[in-house]
């Protein structure tokens, strides 16, 4: 009795209930007026009609008119009295005396006996009564006992109404209350499920496609966001104990060692902390750069957007890497002109662009320099030199129906270097995963992990290709929305 189900089934009987009373009594009042009505009509009628009777043929004519009508079947009274209060004709034997010393249409109903009844019952009728020459008096009236045998139909109807309504409400509130707490049961026995552990767990969908199925749709994206955060967390656990502890104890070793040497100068404790110094800052930027992943996919209210020019912003992060490349052995080109609007983040759409720049130009120097055998620093003997090329384009073609080009909008950093494999485009993209397992080469792993939130922080996608050899890099930006701007140009246009 505490379930919604039931508190629900008590409130609709309630509801159902009131509006059937108000129903059958508006009903029956209404029908009781109209044939109160209908008989006070008929019985002025017939008054009109004796009297006319009366007068054409006199007296003697009204009793033989009455006494015609008298004996014949029906809900019909007369009769006629002499100035004493005498039966003439008529098929009425007793009445109230106040009744004959009334004139016209009595309000309330009669009590009568029908002559030649042996029974004393009594009966009710609407009378009128009409005083005709000599103090004769002519009375007409109509039972009513058709008008209650109706109202005793509504009574029942009424009871019967009522008794229906409760156990169909009973039926209702018994099958509702089953359905509903059947799935309920489900749902809590799946999220205890999920409680004790079993992340995989998912609430049932039944395909009916009613409110629970929806709830349990949405409650399962959330629980599969969920256990995707919990497993990133748990791998982001593992990383960071694997790629801090290694400098951390690199930081604790050379102290010590430090400390521990009896011949170190001025100059060993200036080179000692020099590297503190270096490796202190190494894990400063790991965590500012997961602090701002952080923020990024929490999609902080701080981040503000405004309209932009990407391919300005590209061309800047490719000009402010052009002397690293060249000091890298490496040949940096891009082709980013004006007019590629965006809603973004002017800081982060910066940092994502360096972020792929140096990401690009690291593996591809690295590749390149392993390719043919030689030392990092030997970039004059390359033979083969890393190339990465940064682009800023449309997707499709030119739409000719419209004044405005709201096509997608596709950045392109493409390099030669290994590439990544496919198996391996969608994991690279999360926090801490290096493709190099050894990880030997420098990094945290954290800079495509900000390209991803970044990507998703603007409803950007990220499509990873094959550049034959290297890798193609393509963040596909939406448009400004452009609607706007197209309905005031065909306002202008009309006008």
């Amino acid at each position: 009795m505490r379930t919604t189900a039931f508190k629900l089934s008590a409130i609709y009987l309630i509801i159902f209930t009131i509006f059937a009373v108000f129903l059958i009594v508006y009903i029956a009042i209404n029908t009781q007026i109209l044939m109160t009505r209908q008989l006070n009509s008929a019985v002025e009628l017939e008054v009109r009609g004796l009297v006319e009777q009366y007068r054409s043929g006199g007296l003697p004519h009204l009793v033989q008119v009455i006494e015609e009508r008298s004996r014949r079947p029906g809900a019909s009274l007369y009769l006629v009295t002499d100035f004493r209060g005498h039966f003439v004709a008529g098929n009425v034997s007793t009445l109230p005396k106040w009744v004959l010393d009334e004139r016209g249409a009595i309000q309330q109903t009669v009590p009568y006996q029908r002559l030649g009844e042996t029974t004393r019952k009594e009966y009710n009728a609407v009378v009128s009564v009409y005083e005709i020459f000599g103090g004769y008096r002519l009375l007409v009236g109509r039972d009513v006992g058709e008008r209650e045998i109706f109202r005793k139909v509504v009574e029942q109807a009424f009871i019967v109404s009522a008794i229906l309504m409760i156990l169909l409400a009973l039926l209702a509130w018994i099958f509702v209350s089953r359905k509903v707490l059947k799935r309920i049961d489900v749902i809590a026995e799946a999220s205890h499920h999920i409680m004790e552990g079993q992340l995989d767990e998912r609430l049932p969908v039944t395909q009916a496609g009613d409110e629970f199925d929806r709830l349990s749709e949405s409650l399962n994206i959330m629980l599969s966001r969920i256990e995707g955060l919990m497993h990133g967390l748990k791998e982001v656990s593992d990383n960071i104990a694997h790629d801090l502890k290694t400098p951390l104890t690199r930081l604790r070793n050379r102290v010590e060692l430090t400390l521990s040497s009896d011949d170190a100068d001025s100059e060993t404790y200036r080179a000692a902390l020099e590297q503190t110094l270096e490796e202190s800052e190494s894990l400063i930027r790991t965590f500012d750069a997961l602090l701002r992943i952080a923020r990024v996919e929490a999609k902080s209210t701080q981040i503000e957007k405004v309209s932009l020019d990407i391919g300005a912003i590209a061309a800047d992060m490719a000009e402010l890497y052009e002397p690293v490349a060249e000091d890298e052995g490496a040949e940096l080109t891009w082709d980013a002109g004006p007019g590629f609007e965006i809603e973004a983040n002017r800081e982060l759409v910066s940092q994502a662009v360096a972020n792929l720049i140096d990401n690009a130009l690291k593996y591809a120097v690295r590749h390149a320099v392993e390719r043919r055998g030689l030392a990092v620093g030997d970039h004059d003997k390359l033979p083969d030199m890393a190339r990465i090329h940064v682009s800023i384009s449309r997707k499709g073609d030119i739409p000719k129906d419209r004044a405005v080009d709201n096509r997608p909008i596709l950045l392109t950093v493409a390099d030669n270097g290994p590439g990544i494999a496919k198996e391996d485009r969608v994991r690279v993209l999360q926090r801490f995963v290096r493709l190099d397992k050894s990880r030997n080469q420098p990094g945290s792993g954290l800079g495509l992990s900000l390209v991803n939130a970044v990507a998703t922080l603007h409803d950007a996608t990220i499509i990873l290709g094959d550049n034959e050899p290297g890798l193609i890099f393509t963040i596909q930006f939406p448009p400004l929305d452009t609607r706007e701007d197209d309905e005031m140009e065909q306002t202008q246009e009309s006008e």
